[in-house]
């Protein structure tokens, strides 16, 4: 990938599930296994497009739809829980965003900004050796609100030390990439470059 910076780059920001780790697949099979234990259900391509919105949205939307009763935070903690249990050796880099982040580290400052939690963030970037590349990693379940708002990309920014406007994103969702714009961004839709979203 022969990804240029432009000249006002200063720091560079990653969404991380579908951004810089293929684990979507695994997201989408552990929603799939908890969604149908409360008797809910979600299709894959809707999952795919509703990449970035907050886990308690997505399961609020569910229950509305489909007009089932069930405690939101159970079903949140059942699925963090399920998808933890799956091999994350099973994981794969998203390899030209990996490779774009392997041509900067050390030469400008990174950061990840996740929908999902740090935690989860973190296993995963550590499955596929690449967590130490990241001088942060910032969640928005601890940033503000969830995207489209801009809140978690300016944490990172800030986290990282440089303007926002000084960063570029990289992003896998429609909402992703608008909050980084909200931000003050420039940002990256990668989904040309992973062969899942062809």
């Amino acid at each position: 990938m022969n990804w240029q910076a432009p000249t006002h780059c200063k720091g560079l920001v990653f969404d991380c599930d579908g951004t810089v780790v293929d684990n979507m697949p695994l997201h989408y099979e552990a929603w799939s296994k908890t969604l149908e234990r409360y008797g809910l259900h979600l299709e894959e391509s809707r999952f795919y497009s509703w990449a970035g919105r907050p886990i308690t949205d997505i399961i609020g939307q569910l229950i509305s739809e489909q007009r089932v009763s069930v405690d939101t935070q159970q079903v949140t903690q059942e699925y963090e829980h399920y998808f933890h249990s799956l091999p994350l050796h099973r994981l794969q880099p998203v390899r030209p965003v990996v490779e774009i982040a392997r041509r900067f580290r050390g030469q400008l400052p990174m950061a990840i900004a996740t929908g999902s939690t740090t935690e989860s963030a973190s296993a995963s970037l550590q499955a596929i050796g690449v967590l130490h590349w990241f001088d942060a990693v910032i969640s928005s379940t601890e940033s503000g609100m969830a995207k489209p708002a801009p809140d978690v990309f300016l944490a990172a920014a800030q986290a990282i030390g440089v303007p926002a406007r000084a960063c570029v994103a990289f992003e896998d969702g429609d909402l992703g990439l608008q909050a980084a714009r909200a931000a003050g961004m420039t940002a990256v839709d990668i989904r040309p470059w992973n062969p899942r979203h062809q």
